[in-house]
């Protein structure tokens, strides 16, 4: 016990008691010289339950609790189980405050806490557990929590059937505006990740000049050839043929290789404050984003930064950045009334209304060129099926990381390519579906 037995209150010193009346020794560590005859006590034991902070936490730990830190996990070779969350892990951030209990097993009460679902906080939880300590579920939904873990028991539900007479025209028009020299690749993925997902049909905007390009590497989407800077990037007048032309596309997906030039950031701007359908905004669509453009919007946007696009949109570093992304998204998510997706181990979702959805689905295989721009166009592809804005940013998320989890276990964590990662997409979805038809 770290601490006097007479300074315990409440729950605290009635289990005191009830521990005594048990009949457990318990010793009290008050000092160094207390501590070092614990510790050649605790080296000996297989087992080590950690229950020396709880949640509560919010200052860096000090003093004899960060030696026996250091003590489990420097030095103690067996089992460490922590209770409700490790000694010294931020349950808001999910980074040790000075430093936390790295433990095999975390047994938390009532329902994971976000710092232990996000990285580095899973990495110190280890195997988590959620146990029921009698809340009532009223009482829970009450609270009206704004965090969420996405699994399949969430996703399944979200599935739409399609029924029998379907034809390509119900299932929604994509238009990707993409591409730049080098950067054909992009444009690619992100029209066959829409197709993938099940948009009827897909138009790519492309610069004129690559246009016999595109026609090659796609053969599903049509191609579109719009006119072009000098430097063989769309120009701002590449909007206004897409307005004269009357396609009836229902999303844009807008950015990925585009490039920075000066008329990209004119185009990209001119679009936000006129187009009338839903926007997928990312890669250089962010990189030349002023976030206050948004303001002028007339529909809804989802932006879909990774940390360095982030970075470079709200103006901070990317240690800041990490350590407070929870917090960050959700400003930026309610400021501008977008949905912000911050691409990384642990994907973040927030809505314009405060909620925080973190992802489950992914593994290291998806640390490659294109994986982005695959997730572009599958949520391009749901929104043209209809899906609103937030199912199709929480789903989209879900089934690219579950893709990429189905690739891994006939292969390894290493050697995904983000071409492969899209005919993954159908079996994802149909993992997802054959859950529910089996709870059903």
């Amino acid at each position: 016990l770290f601490g006097e037995k007479t300074k315990l209150k409440n729950e605290a010193a009635l289990n005191l008691k009830i521990a005594e009346r048990l009949g457990v020794p318990i010793k009290e560590i008050l000092n160094e010289s207390d501590w070092q005859s614990a510790r050649e006590y605790l080296i000996a034991c297989d087992l080590i339950i950690d229950a020396m902070l709880g949640t509560g936490l919010k200052t860096e730990i000090r003093g004899l609790i960060k030696e026996a830190v250091s003590f489990l996990n420097n030095t103690f070779q067996g089992l460490v189980v922590a209770v409700d969350i490790p000694t010294g892990l931020s349950s808001d951030t999910g980074y040790p405050l000075g430093d936390a209990v790295k433990a095999d097993l975390t047994i938390t009460f009532a329902l994971p806490k976000i710092g232990q679902v996000i990285y580095p906080g899973a990495d110190y939880v280890g195997i988590l557990e959620i146990v029921d300590i009698g809340i009532p579920p009223q009482v829970i939904a009450d609270f009206s929590l704004k965090h969420h873990l996405v699994t399949t028991e969430d996703i399944k539900h979200l599935l739409r059937p399609r029924p029998a007479p379907m034809h390509k025209g119900q299932a929604g028009h994509v238009l990707v505006l993409a591409g730049s020299p080098g950067k054909t690749g992009a444009a690619t993925l992100t029209c066959l990740g829409a197709l993938r997902i099940g948009a009827g049909l897909v138009t790519l905007g492309i610069p004129k000049s690559l246009n016999p390009i595109l026609e090659v590497k796609l053969t599903e989407a049509m191609t579109f050839p719009l006119p072009e800077t000098k430097e063989m990037t769309l120009s701002l007048k590449a909007w206004d043929e897409i307005k004269e032309s009357g396609l009836n596309y229902k999303v844009i997906c807008l950015g990925p290789g585009l490039s920075t030039h000066p008329e990209i950031k004119a185009l990209v701007e001119t679009i936000i404050s006129e187009a009338n359908k839903p926007l997928v905004i990312d890669a250089d669509g962010l990189n030349v984003l002023n976030l206050e453009i948004l303001k002028n919007k007339k529909t809804d946007i989802i932006l879909t930064p990774h940390p360095g696009e982030m970075v470079r949109l709200i103006g901070v570093d990317k240690e800041n950045l990490l350590k407070e992304r929870v917090k960050l998204v959700k400003e930026v998510a309610e400021k501008y009334q977008v949905i912000v997706i911050l691409k990384m181990a642990r994907t973040l979702i927030a809505t314009p209304d405060g909620e925080i959805f973190v992802n489950s689905t992914g593994n290291p295989a998806m640390a490659t060129g294109g994986m982005g721009d695959v997730l572009t166009g599958i949520i391009g592809g749901l929104l043209s099926q209809g899906y609103p804005t937030k199912e199709a940013a929480i789903l989209g998320v879900f089934l690219h990381g579950l893709a990429a989890d189905l690739w891994v276990k006939k292969n390894e964590e290493l050697g995904l390519l983000a071409g492969e990662l899209v005919d993954y997409l159908p079996l994802a979805w149909k993992e997802v579906k054959e859950s529910n038809e089996k709870m059903d």
